[in-house]
């Protein structure tokens, strides 16, 4: 059984996603299940990072199965800025088996092949993933923080107009379902707003949206003038 850390050597950064669109979406099993199958669709530029919640020492199983030959999965650990520990463009076997480093939230990252990519091709899969050991974490155990609705407290970076990123704070707090979340923000002195996330998109209540995302970190607009700068951490936890 390989092992994440056996990995680490080999690690390197991958070229830069930013003008792709990438969709995140979290992997959750059945109760009393250690396994899923996702069947999905992928066209274009369109990169979806799956993110399995693990415990270190837990055995990872990853299985992608399709007709085209222009699909792959890259893995990357919990923090990592672009470095992946499984290149499946690389291995050619589109399976992984290994045993977690650390505890976290793990991306499994579904792409086309650039050259296909740009033709705008698409391709169906289905994505087998297995956890075990330890107990899977991925079913949520989110506590709420005390005398709260929340999952999550705290501040965030914000900006207003064209100002730079951190030249405002925000405070936030975040109420997290499967895959999804609600999460009330507030710059000092304005009105607080209630940022909605859904399979990968963006809204809030009588607010215009726009959203990108750049690494783990997503930069939501409001009404071309309000910036606020989540993570992927208070999405999803881990």
């Amino acid at each position: 059984m390989k092992k994440f850390k056996i990995f680490m050597t080999l690690a390197v950064i991958l070229p830069l996603v930013s003008f792709a669109q990438i969709q995140s979406k979290k992997v959750t099993f059945g109760p009393g299940k250690s396994g899923t199958l996702i069947n999905g669709t992928i066209k274009g530029d369109l990169i979806i990072d799956y993110l399995l919640s693990v415990n270190a020492n837990q055995t990872i199983s990853i299985a992608l199965n399709s007709k085209s030959t222009s699909i792959y999965f890259n893995v990357m650990e919990p923090g990592s800025t672009g470095e992946a520990i499984y290149i499946g463009e690389n291995e050619g076997t589109n399976k992984f088996n290994g045993t977690a480093s650390q505890s976290g939230t793990y991306k499994i990252r579904v792409f086309l092949n650039r050259a296909v990519a740009r033709r705008g091709s698409s391709a169906s899969y289905g994505l087998n993933i297995s956890v075990k050991g330890g107990g899977v974490q991925s079913k949520s155990t989110d506590a709420k923080v005390a005398g709260t609705k929340y999952h999550a407290t705290g501040n965030v970076d914000a900006a207003l107009g064209n100002a730079r990123k951190g030249s405002s704070t925000a405070k936030f707090g975040v109420v997290r379902g499967s895959g999804t979340a609600a999460i009330d923000v507030q710059i000092k002195g304005l009105l607080k707003h209630t940022l909605k996330f859904a399979q990968g998109e963006w809204t809030s209540n009588g607010d215009s949206v726009n959203a990108k995302k750049s690494n783990d970190e997503w930069e939501v607009i409001l009404n071309d003038y309000e910036h606020y700068y989540i993570p992927e951490g208070i999405i999803y936890g881990g």
